[in-house]
């Protein structure tokens, strides 16, 4: 592991106005993710994961604090060098795939590397390897519809290791699959977490999956604490 962080929290608070009301959803949040390390956030329902995965992905802003991804600091940076930070740093993994459904499986694998300016012929390749690596090699030419819900969410982790980030977000990857395909999804992420040494931040309420990662951090009334299970 490398001696700087990949991403780095410090202090991060998020307060939502509803109803006149102020609502503190995260109470300042500090940790650190390292290269090649795997965490898991767990947490009951209405805790704020999704909202903090959000924020260390620069997807939305916090009220206070700072997320630092490779020595920069993501609440400082214009809209612009923030999305190419994100591009070039970070994979997402959501529960439901969002693949583009008039796509083929490469098209929508080689996508983050054509945003980025990658010549398509170089794109379709990488993702064509890619989609080898996570089992879909005979799926290249077919479009989400025609993939199951497996295939699709294995899509999706494929595209969110094409740009070869540091660190890969994700927000309860198997909550959509049944437990077999959830098991394929949690020992893909394994493998490739160390053939590329990709780092893992996992929000999930699987402690079948949250017990596979390096550590276990609990999200809870505003707080992130080690899990004494972690």
């Amino acid at each position: 592991m490398s001696d700087q962080p990949i991403l780095q929290c410090r202090n991060l608070q998020k307060r939502f106005t509803e109803g006149g009301m102020n609502v503190e959803v995260l109470r300042g949040i500090d940790f650190d993710v390292d290269a090649g390390e795997r965490i898991a956030i767990v947490g009951s329902s209405g805790q704020g994961k999704s909202t903090l995965l959000h924020l260390l992905g620069g997807l939305d802003s916090a009220s206070e604090g700072e997320v630092i991804i490779m020595g920069e600091d993501m609440m400082q940076l214009s809209e612009k060098r923030r999305s190419a930070l994100r591009n070039r740093s970070l994979g997402f993994v959501y529960q439901f795939h969002h693949l583009l459904a008039e796509f083929t499986a490469v098209e929508n694998v080689a996508m983050p590397l054509l945003i980025r300016g990658t010549a398509p012929e170089i794109a379709s390749e990488k993702a064509t390897q890619l989609l080898d690596k996570v089992g879909l090699s005979a799926r290249c030419s077919h479009k989400p519809g025609e993939m199951s819900g497996g295939e699709r969410q294995r899509a999706a982790v494929a595209r969110a290791l094409v740009t070869a980030p540091k660190c890969v977000l994700a927000d309860e990857p198997t909550g959509n699959l049944d437990r077999k395909n959830a098991d394929h999804i949690y020992g893909l992420m394994l493998e490739l977490n160390q053939a590329f040494n990709t780092s893992f931040v996992v929000v999930t309420h699987e402690m079948t999956l949250a017990e596979r990662m390096n550590r276990i951090l609990v999200l809870e009334d505003g707080v992130l604490k080690e899990s004494a299970e972690g």
